[in-house]
């Protein structure tokens, strides 16, 4: 065996791989309780929004190419949202803008990173949304140990949270400072928000049915209100030196869905490798 500075790792039920060990450690709980592989890439993915939130969060996207089994076919999920329908180049020059400004609301997109999840999850996953669900809100709501980076992020933009996003210091913020690596940190707001969508999906019976249903709860409920009425109500400092409302509205996210597409492939000596479109 030739040196390697990463132990191999040889099993023969499945393997999980991600950024953070606790988004693989729910995975493999999700495959050892009896779901599938695309249960477990969800329960991953819901996870590492909480515990990596510098790289990703609920209002992220989600592009997956994926091999179905029972369709014996390599598929791509875009779970990339749109940008809003009033954002027009009219639009931008008329807030005195070339391009549009890097930080703030109004480069902001609709969130498609739930709705490729409960897509995904509703036509190839098989166990309980709750279950897939369970681990991020666990975390979330109990608590997971800050990553340097994480701290590192937060330092570099708190005085930023103090003085002009305030919601944000309120969230990432403790005692007015960052928290520290390894310290126990909780993210109740996101812990209640997904714990409300299960409670408001559960009126339906089928697994199926559930996912949908988050999703409608999702970007036609009281999600999508929330981040309608916050748009319309709050001016954000951005990287254009002036206050900007957002664009993205209620209609946006009711409008959005996830697509299936097929990927691009390319024939390399034995293999086929696959990509997502443009």
């Amino acid at each position: 065996m030739s040196f390697t500075t990463r132990p191999e790792l040889i099993g023969t039920f499945g393997m999980v791989a991600s950024t953070h060990w606790l988004a693989s450690a729910s995975a493999m709980a999700v495959l050892e309780k009896g779901g599938n592989a695309f249960d477990a890439a969800a329960a991953a993915g819901f996870v590492l929004q909480i515990v990596e939130p510098h790289l990703n969060g609920p209002g992220g996207e989600l592009p997956v190419v994926f091999y179905s089994a029972r369709e014996d076919r390599v598929r791509v999920l875009c779970g990339q949202g749109v940008t809003p329908a009033t954002m027009t180049i009219e639009r931008m020059r008329k807030l005195g803008l070339e391009v549009v400004p890097g930080t703030g609301l109004l480069p902001a997109v609709v969130p498609g990173a739930f709705g490729g999840w409960m897509t995904m999850l509703r036509d190839y996953g098989q166990l309980p949304l709750e279950d897939v669900l369970s681990y991020a809100i666990g975390y979330a709501e109990n608590g997971y140990p800050v990553l340097p980076r994480m701290t590192s992020s937060i330092l570099a933009i708190k005085d930023f949270f103090r003085t002009e996003w305030p919601t944000s210091a309120e969230q990432w913020l403790r005692d007015g400072d960052a928290p520290m690596p390894n310290q126990l940190f909780a993210n109740p707001a996101i812990a209640n928000t997904y714990k409300r969508i299960l409670r408001e999906a559960n009126v339906r019976s089928d697994r199926a049915e559930q996912c949908e249903r988050a999703r409608e709860v999702f970007y036609r409920g009281f999600v999508a209100d929330a981040i309608d009425q916050y748009f319309r109500s709050t001016p954000v400092l951005d990287t254009s030196g002036q206050r900007n409302y957002g664009l993205l509205d209620a209609g946006d996210l009711a409008r959005w869905e996830p697509t299936y597409e097929d990927p691009v492939s390319y024939d390399y000596g034995d293999l086929r490798v696959h990509k997502t479109g443009p």
